[in-house]
Order: C-alpha cells, then sequence, then structure tokens
C-alpha cells in the first residue's frame, strides 16, 4: 500500500459494510441498516395482532436482514440462534394454532382446511374480526351439518376461536422478544 486507505478507519468500515448513517429526530444518527431492522421488528409486532400479516417473518427478516448487513458479524451466533429460534416458533403458532385447534375441538380435517381459506377471505371484509367470525361461524356450521349435534359443534368452534385468539397472543409475545432481544444484543 502506498498511502494510508479511507476503509481503514472504524467509520468508513462500518459506512462500507452496514450502509450510510441516516439522522432520525427521535433517535439522532443511526446505521441505516439498523433502521430498516427496527422498522421491520415493529411492524412484525403490528402483523402479529391483526390476523392475515406475517408477524413473525417480517420480524425475522428484520433480525436476519441486519446479520446480513453487519457482514455476519451482528448479533452475535448464539443471539442470532435464538432469535430465529422465537421467529420460527412464532410461524409454527402462525400456521399451526388455528388447525391444530379445530381439530382439537372434534372438527374435521376438512373443516379446518375451508374455515381457514373463509378466515382469510373475510380478513379483506371485515379486518381481523373476519378472520375471527369467519373460523368460528365456519367450524360451527360445517361441523352441524356434518354431525347434526348442536354441542359438539359449538364446542369445535370455540376451541377453534380460542386456538386463533391464542396464536395471535403468542405471535405477539413472540415478536415483542425478538424486538427486545435484538435491542439488547446489537
Amino acid at each position: 500500500m502506498t498511502g494510508p486507505s479511507t476503509l481503514g478507519t472504524p467509520v468508513a468500515v462500518l459506512t462500507a459494510v452496514v450502509g450510510p448513517a441516516v439522522e432520525v429526530p427521535v433517535l439522532g444518527t443511526v446505521e441505516a441498516a439498523w433502521l430498516v431492522a427496527l422498522v421491520l421488528l415493529l411492524a412484525g409486532i403490528l402483523g402479529s395482532l391483526l390476523p392475515g400479516l406475517p408477524g413473525p417473518a417480517l420480524s425475522l427478516a428484520g433480525v436476519l436482514g441486519y446479520w446480513w448487513a453487519t457482514g455476519y458479524a451482528s448479533p452475535g451466533t448464539l443471539a442470532l440462534v435464538g432469535l430465529v429460534a422465537l421467529g420460527l416458533l412464532g410461524l409454527a403458532a402462525d400456521w399451526l394454532a388455528a388447525p391444530l385447534g379445530a381439530r382439537a375441538g372434534g372438527a374435521s380435517t376438512r373443516t379446518t382446511a375451508v374455515a381457514g381459506i373463509v378466515g382469510f377471505a373475510l380478513l379483506f371484509v371485515l379486518g381481523p374480526l373476519g378472520v375471527v367470525l369467519g373460523v368460528a361461524g365456519t367450524v360451527f356450521l360445517l361441523e352441524l351439518r356434518r354431525s347434526e349435534d348442536p354441542e359438539a359443534s359449538l364446542r369445535a368452534a370455540g376451541a377453534a376461536t380460542v386456538a386463533v385468539l391464542g396464536s395471535a397472543l403468542a405471535q405477539l409475545v413472540v415478536t415483542g422478544a425478538m424486538l427486545v432481544g435484538f435491542l439488547l444484543v446489537v
């Protein structure tokens, strides 16, 4: 080397690896990659409250995107494994809670599948309430038609509804823990 390299300075290396610094009125100067990760983690929390939005997936994207942007340096290996495990747990709660709840309540596989489709479709009509009403109503009506037992149909619909609401709560806890964990280790 014939002269000093500007990439040898810590600020230049940081800028080259994670992007330029961004001025944010509330936070001051922060790395662009950190800010994007924070926005995705906050969107993950919001997504876990609104059925149909991929809350845990958004949080995972924030953590993994930041890890990639820092050249796989931050968060460290142990923290990364923990954050990814939390994200995968949240995804499992998102994908499996309603079908498992309906099955636990006695609903058939067909009823569970149709209820998932109806709940998803009603999300766009009535928002989060549409998911709950769609799943509960569909499970009740299809199970009543199948078994002609109102009590068993109500039990299956109740189990499916509790599972949908429990899934949202589990996702909220997981995505909140991911945000706090990220802020503590980065």
